[in-house]
């Protein structure tokens, strides 16, 4: 009576059949995503590297002054050093450009989708347990299409940060639209704006707030997956992890995950600034 009957459902062998067919039928497309975000990433991390590293050190100096205090600014430099003396210069430089481009990819898709679900109850409601999905499943299980797609490298950390990631700022972005006070957007359209003169002068900037949230959340979440997207081949602080964890190497592991803990303390303090320096422009204005 214990035992479960003799039924079977191969549920992954439909997704496995799904995930061919997207590869033949859209091959074009993943090599154009492909150069695409090679691209990027090629850009940012060559000016990156690029950039004296007093001078990278100054930009962010000062960013941590203007958005939170010069006392910030000056922890955030002493970080920044600190990583330098660890050999690990280059390797941050890579891992910042693997973030931004996964950020600026999932910001590009979020907004819009997030803005779409705001209006449309529909969408919303396809959408929704769709991203519930992309935040609960286990983030090794995005490395395997990652692979399939793209091939070991960064490309395929891009990808699976991108699953990961893009989540919150479409949450947010909706949550945000839907949240703007009604009696604005009524005086608004007894003016007779339009649909368009609507969203931009009124919603998007009444949202911009909580929208800075999600901006925030998603770049802390494609940073928590530097290590994890190393596993496909992806360079800089997260493969040095990886290494020191195959060669049982402390000191190494302990910088790279120490550097790891920098980055994320100056990029969650930034761009939290940044989210308050919105909110205070909309309450002055």
């Amino acid at each position: 009576m214990g035992v479960f009957p003799d039924i079977t459902f191969k549920l992954g062998d439909y997704v496995e059949t799904f995930i061919n067919f997207l590869d033949r039928s859209l091959e074009s497309f993943f090599d154009f995503i492909y150069l695409f975000s090679s691209e990027i990433i090629s850009g940012i991390e060559g000016f990156l590297l690029w950039l004296p590293w007093w001078l990278f050190i100054l930009i962010i100096v000062l960013l941590g002054w203007y958005f939170k205090s010069i006392f910030a600014g000056v922890l955030y430099g002493i970080f920044i050093f600190l990583i330098g003396t660890f050999g690990l210069w280059e390797d941050l430089m890579t891992t910042i450009a693997i973030v931004m481009t996964a950020v600026i990819i999932s910001l590009a898709l979020g907004i819009p989708l997030g803005v779409w679900m705001a209006f449309s109850k529909g969408f919303s409601t396809v959408m929704r347990p769709i991203l519930d999905a992309m935040q609960t499943m286990p983030s090794f299980v995005y490395l395997i299409p990652a692979i399939f797609f793209f091939g070991l490298g960064n490309i395929s950390a891009i990808f699976a940060t991108l699953i990961y990631a893009i989540p919150p700022v479409i949450r947010l972005t909706e949550l945000a639209i839907r949240g703007v006070d009604q009696e604005v957007i009524e005086s608004a359209e007894s003016f007779g704006s339009s649909n368009m003169q609507m969203l931009f002068k009124i919603q998007l900037p009444q949202a911009l707030p909580t929208i800075m949230a999600g901006v925030n959340q998603t770049t802390m979440m494609a940073l928590a997956m530097v290590v994890i997207a190393s596993m496909v081949g992806a360079q800089g602080l997260g493969e040095q992890v990886l290494v020191s964890i195959n060669q049982i190497d402390i000191a190494l592991g302990f910088e790279a995950g120490i550097s790891i803990v920098f980055l994320a303390i100056i990029i969650d303090r930034v761009t939290n600034g940044l989210a308050d320096k919105f909110q205070k422009h909309r309450r002055v204005s």
